[in-house]
């Protein structure tokens, strides 16, 4: 743990501090409940130092959208802020490129990392760490309160899937200025994040507050609903009886709506032929 009066070498950090893992939970802890499994409270305890190792490289290959983070994140800007403590310019850094750093921060493959020019001879910096203590931190610092937009255009669109992309669709969409409307056929809003990821890498919680707070900026959420013709669904048997799915045609939509935007899941694997396949 980093001591209060201890004073972090910036200029040397990536020499001087080895990269800090992020540690699991006690076992006992993790056999309680369901929740995530990632110790978050030791990683921030140690974050100076490994935002302290950042080298803050010339060519800082971790944001590149070709070798790195596909996002283009200002990896060094706010690696650096952290280091400072500036964390609330943090946020407004990272929030200039992600709309959900704090799903990212979680689960994201982290090639950021694998990009990282202290890692060609080093561990690399714990990026994804970082990330997901920022975007934690503002949620616990109340930064993230519902944004209005400043105007609105009378456009509506319609947002066909309410997984990442289409959250994401909706969120930039509706700052826009545009009427959005979310269309989700399971019953609850979240894709492949509330029914694809297991709890363990990322709690419903911190989809739900998400979720809620687009709610609040004016997205519409409509769940239950399939856009199509309604007799092809091969995700009819992960419904429960008592859930009631309402079809739209697609007609429909073009008629209600000035654009429609498709963000679909890929709920239904693509089998391999291959023998003895179950």
């Amino acid at each position: 743990m980093t001591r209060p009066d201890e004073k972090i070498d910036k200029l040397r950090g990536f020499v001087k501090y080895k990269r800090n893992p992020h540690p699991y939970k006690s076992t006992r802890e993790r056999t309680e409940n369901w929740n995530e499994v990632h110790n978050h409270q030791f990683v921030r305890q140690h974050l100076k130092k490994q935002a302290a190792r950042c080298m803050d490289c010339g060519v800082p290959f971790c944001q590149s959208e070709n070798f790195g983070c596909p996002l283009g994140n200002l990896i060094p800007n706010w690696n650096d802020l952290v280091y400072k403590d500036a964390w609330k310019e943090a946020h407004v850094a990272l929030a200039q490129t992600n709309n959900f750093p704090e799903f990212t921060g979680r689960v994201c493959p982290a090639p950021c990392e694998a990009a990282c020019v202290l890692g060609i001879n080093a561990a690399a910096v714990t990026i994804k760490n970082i990330e997901c203590a920022i975007a934690d931190k503002a949620w616990d610092q109340g930064w993230n309160q519902p944004k209005m937009p400043e105007f609105r255009t009378g456009k509506r669109v319609a947002v066909i899937g309410s997984g990442p992309s289409g959250l994401a669709c909706a969120a930039q969409l509706n700052q826009a200025g545009h009427q959005v409307t979310v269309f989700e056929r399971r019953n609850l809003p979240g894709g492949l994040l509330r029914y694809g990821i297991p709890t363990m890498k990322l709690e419903r919680a911190v989809v739900n507050r998400r979720i809620e707070q687009m709610r609040a900026e004016g997205v519409e959420f409509r769940c239950s609903t399939q856009v199509g013709d309604g007799q092809f669904d091969r995700n009819r048997d992960l419904r429960s009886v008592e859930e009631q799915l309402e079809t739209i045609e697609p007609a429909q939509l073009l008629r209600q709506f000035h654009a429609v935007v498709l963000c679909l899941g890929a709920t239904w694997p693509r089998d391999i032929p291959i023998p003895s396949e179950p």
